[in-house]
């Protein structure tokens, strides 16, 4: 309904990003050489958007959808900016920002 407010994360909202984050990292290609200044900046947005990936199955199972549905969010906003920073690789616009 047009106008409508949606207060509330369902536990089916949470499973379906969840899936969609854990394709895109299973997914995903450091597309800089590791000789490139850039390569730090690939290595660290892989490992914090695994991190916050990480705590968000754990907000999950306890039932705290608010904090996972937000974790699920900085996971993928980390791989969504590498991609658009050119430093992942990622051809699917359904998991990933195009660059």
């Amino acid at each position: 309904m047009k106008g409508e407010v949606i207060n509330t994360i369902s536990k089916e909202k949470i499973e379906k990003y969840l899936n969609i984050t854990k394709e895109a990292l299973e997914r995903i290609e450091v597309a800089v050489d590791e000789r490139s200044h850039l390569y730090i900046v690939a290595k660290d947005f892989l490992t914090m958007a695994r991190s916050y990936f990480e705590d968000a199955k754990y907000y999950y199972e306890k039932g705290d959808y608010v904090t996972a549905f937000a974790a699920i969010n900085y996971a993928h906003g980390f791989i969504d900016a590498g991609v658009r920073l050119g430093v992942f690789k990622g051809e699917n616009s359904k998991i990933f920002a195009f660059g």
